[in-house]
């Protein structure tokens, strides 16, 4: 039988946690248009996604300039990406990301026994600073800075072991993303589990437009969601439950 204490719920931030179209999305096509002139579409940069392999938006804007004919210098990309995002002591677009989870969801799941905590793609500084707005600045997180890429499965199983208490073992994992590589980081991480099980949940994040958002849903099952879910909010007892062990 699963107790509640067996499961672990572990998020992704950017699209899940906090609503990245005004911010992250925003200095993404703002790298790409200054650099090349050109600037991409949000359709664009989801196809880019659905790839699998442009977690980072970095890379992913380098990718972009790359494909417009032109080679990106990395450090000027990230450079001026970051000013725009981050600003001056965070008073870039990420001062306006709309949160998209709340203090007491996470005081929810703590009450009712389950595990949780943050795998992200994210810089530690970016990530701490939504944490902080969410009042979880203490909650276990697994940053860029900690692991390899995703779909790279390394950072998603630190965080299991950082969740992990003696004598109390966590027999199902959930990870909540929103991108392709959210779900293949979940699909490859069951080539190294010990008796667990893994359940990749997508999150529909805001910016998919209401005629697109079956077919990114699609995407997100064709890469191994179990579940596909409206907003992270739904990601509670309900959907563990209704999930087969």
């Amino acid at each position: 039988m699963v107790h509640q204490s067996d499961n672990a719920f572990i998020f992704d931030i950017d699209g899940v946690i906090r609503d990245v179209s005004g911010s992250y999305r925003r200095a993404l096509a703002d790298t790409v248009a200054e650099f090349t002139g050109d600037r991409p579409s949000a359709e664009e940069i989801d196809c880019l996604k659905a790839e699998g392999l442009w977690n980072n938006d970095w890379d992913a804007a380098c990718e972009l300039i790359r494909r417009r004919g032109q080679e990106p210098i990395r450090e000027r990309a990230v450079a001026f990406f970051q000013r725009q995002y981050r600003g001056d002591g965070f008073n870039g677009y990420i001062a306006d990301e709309p949160l998209l989870a709340t203090r007491q969801y996470f005081a929810d799941l703590t009450a009712a026994g389950i595990r949780w905590g943050f795998f992200s793609g994210a810089t530690r500084a970016s990530a701490q600073f939504i944490l902080g707005r969410l009042g979880v600045a203490e909650a276990v997180l697994v940053a860029m800075e900690d692991a390899p890429g995703k779909p790279d499965p390394t950072g998603l199983w630190q965080a299991v072991s950082l969740l992990a208490e003696p004598g109390e073992p966590i027999r199902r994992i959930f990870y909540a993303g929103d991108t392709v590589a959210d779900m293949l980081t979940v699909t490859r991480a069951r080539r190294d589990a010990d008796g667990q099980r893994l359940v990749g949940i997508g999150v529909l994040p805001p910016h998919v437009p209401a005629e697109r958002r079956e077919h990114y849903a699609a995407q997100l099952r064709d890469a191994g969601a179990e579940q596909v879910v409206a907003s992270v909010l739904e990601v509670g007892l309900d959907l563990l439950n209704r999930i087969p062990d």
